[in-house]
């Protein structure tokens, strides 16, 4: 964990956000796989490893506002945890190290929450994600579950995502050593895609990779050659030689923090022709849109000058007709750019986004857009110094979305269909660094890992 006063210092500056009232950030619980004492790896809860640091299970802070106290709630293992799990630190000792000196049994949380509400004091706490989180607070607050959103605090989101979203120093180094092992990941997956492999093998290294360094992934691989289905999980197909396939893969550091890369891989070594002519519009716009980057732009502005410089591409590809501006304004783009440009990551992948999308990703001056594709922009709001995100525009060739538009005449006027059709097999492209915004622009984070087609090709070849 980092030193205690980092999160001293988090708690500080969130409490002065507060006049009156209590904020309670519980941890999480274990998740079971498939019975009680079998689980899936811990993960913490991101806004309690933010501001309490401690990483294990059934524990919750609370922040007094009026009397000043941090609290961590809490128990020693008995003796049969610690015959199976071993010895530990004491539960002092271990809050000590995230500068917490006032501790209480989790067996006291509901008294302590029973007597704030029986004062009528403000309790104010974020959204829960998880059943056990849902339950802990429905116990809490003497409601039925489905009541527990009904008391979500909008201010409390907010001022968390004010400090969670602007990363330190020292969020920054964790950062880039999480990337560092996400190069080798990426470079391992260009090296061992070859033709007649499955892609669970490819997998399997990435995996090993992540594992060899005692770490787990920010989330589940994505390894296809069905680049055209944007999150897709199967791993199940065998590699040919001609195809493409879409690596989108990141590691969570030992503190948690998220990578989040995508590069596109040639299978058998080379991009063809029509492989390389796609890819460099897609590297264009990526680059295009990191050199725009700056503390004011909005992320919104961002995203419509990487579809803007895909749709000139594309254009000269023969793909779309007309002016490309008519093309990005009417969202016809969205045919092969289905999805935003990129959203905040830190300790979570789609960073604070259990807080709500809407909440981390727009403000009072930038609403969502009802267009499709553009309505799945996850961050749209003006940028701030310190902001990590993610960068990662893509063209992706649906049949299914292809077949759709075309049948119902979308944007007939400005889409070359039977140009689209001739590309029903080709997959998809999507290029995705983690980026930093800096005082005067942007600095890509972490080493840097293959990306152009030469780049790609080369650690293929060795």
């Amino acid at each position: 964990m980092f030193e205690s006063t980092h999160y001293t210092e988090r708690r500080h500056k969130l409490r002065q956000q507060f006049s009156s009232g209590i904020l309670l950030i519980p941890g999480n619980s274990h998740a079971s796989i498939n019975y009680p004492h079998n689980h899936y790896w811990f993960r913490q809860d991101s806004s309690f490893s933010y501001f309490f640091g401690l990483n294990e299970a059934d524990i919750a802070g609370v922040i007094d506002i009026d009397s000043g106290e941090d609290i961590l709630f809490g128990d020693d293992p008995d003796i049969d945890e610690v015959v199976w799990t071993g010895q530990q630190s004491s539960f002092g000792e271990r809050a000590a190290m995230v500068g917490v000196t006032t501790l209480r049994s989790m067996l006291k949380l509901h008294d302590v929450i029973a007597d704030a509400r029986r004062k009528q004091r403000e309790i104010h706490y974020l959204p829960p994600y998880r059943g056990e989180s849902i339950l802990l607070l429905s116990r809490l607050f003497d409601c039925m579950p489905e009541q527990v959103q009904a008391g979500v605090s909008s201010s409390l989101i907010a001022a968390v995502i004010g400090l969670r979203e602007i990363k330190s120093e020292a969020e920054i180094a964790e950062m880039e050593s999480a990337l560092a092992i996400t190069k080798e990941m990426h470079v391992a997956a260009m090296r061992e895609t070859k033709p007649d492999k499955f892609e669970y093998e490819v997998v399997g290294t990435i995996e090993g990779i992540m594992r060899s360094h005692d770490l787990q992934g920010a989330y589940p691989v994505i390894f296809t050659r069905h680049g055209e289905i944007l999150h897709s999980r199967d791993h199940t197909q065998q590699l040919r030689a001609g195809d493409l396939v879409v690596n989108d893969s990141g590691v969570s550091s030992a503190l948690g923090y998220a990578s989040d890369i995508t590069r596109t891989i040639p299978v058998g070594g080379k991009f063809s022709a029509r492989q390389r002519a796609v890819y460099e519009v897609v590297l264009a716009a990526q680059e295009t849109a990191i050199a725009a980057i700056a503390p004011g732009v909005t992320y919104l502005a961002l995203h419509k000058l990487a579809a803007l410089i895909i749709v000139n591409g594309l254009s000269a590809l023969g793909f779309f007709k007309g002016d490309p501006q008519q093309v990005v304004d009417s969202g016809a783009y969205a045919i092969c750019f289905p999805h935003g440009l990129g959203h905040q990551i830190g300790l979570d992948v789609h960073d604070m986004e259990g807080l709500g999308e809407t909440a981390v990703g727009y403000d009072a001056s930038v609403g969502r857009s009802p267009l499709f594709g553009m309505r799945n922009l996850r961050l749209a709001k003006p940028l701030r110094t310190g902001m990590v995100l993610t960068v990662e525009p893509g063209i992706y060739f649906i049949p299914e979305l292809i077949k759709r538009w075309q049948a119902e005449g979308l944007h007939s006027e400005l889409i070359n269909y039977p140009r689209f059709a001739e590309y029903m097999d080709f997959g998809g492209i999507r290029i995705e660094d983690n980026v930093l915004v800096t005082a005067n622009g942007a600095r890509v984070l972490g080493p840097a890992i293959p990306k152009s087609c030469e780049e790609v090709e080369a650690v293929m070849a060795t």
